[in-house]
């Protein structure tokens, strides 16, 4: 009986161990020209649009005085302008509306939202550069600083996973007694 479930259990992880009959990946016959970018909901034609869309979806919340976008890839950064008087805790409630509008928005779903300054300042060089005809790869590296920088907006839909969550210290008092 014994070996007859060791067997069972050798064959059940041996099937599920196999390779799965997977279809290769279509190839592209455009050669050398430029493939659309592939943000997971729809393809982005023209990033420079898509920028001024979202920059301009993100300038018609509430409390905001104005927006910049960048996009680059699959991703997009939007630096917000909001009054520089305004209590900290509103500007986290409105930051967190702009990310919320976005992520509605079909193209908004991978963007990162920010209300530092200078953030927001550098922001709204590179885009004006962008617009100027300079490539966003001569910014790739401080694009990836920024986005380093920047704790995403995260909408109340989306679940977090706890699986890499710190185990909770142990009780002060439960020292052993052999260790004095």
């Amino acid at each position: 009986m014994h070996r007859l479930l060791v067997a069972i259990v050798i064959v059940g992880m041996l099937a599920g161990c196999g390779n799965a009959n997977r279809q290769a990946t279509p190839r592209s016959s455009a050669g050398g020209q430029a493939q659309p970018i592939q943000d997971g909901k729809h393809n982005i034609q023209d990033a420079g649009a898509v920028s001024q869309h979202l920059a301009d979806l993100a300038g018609k919340v509430h409390g905001v005085k104005a927006a910049n976008c960048v996009v680059f890839g699959n991703t997009a950064i939007v630096g917000i302008d909001v009054d520089g008087d305004m209590e900290r805790s509103r500007v986290g409630t409105i930051k967190y509306s702009v990310a919320e509008a976005l992520s509605k928005d079909k193209y908004g779903a991978n963007a990162l939202v920010t209300a530092d300054m200078d953030i927001t300042a550098r922001l709204r060089e590179m885009a004006a550069d962008i617009r100027q005809g300079r490539p966003i790869s001569g910014f790739a590296n401080e694009l990836a600083d920024i986005v380093g920088r920047i704790v995403p907006q995260v909408p109340s839909h989306v679940k977090q996973i706890r699986e890499n969550a710190p185990e909770p210290a142990p009780n002060k008092g439960t020292r052993s007694q052999k260790a004095r």
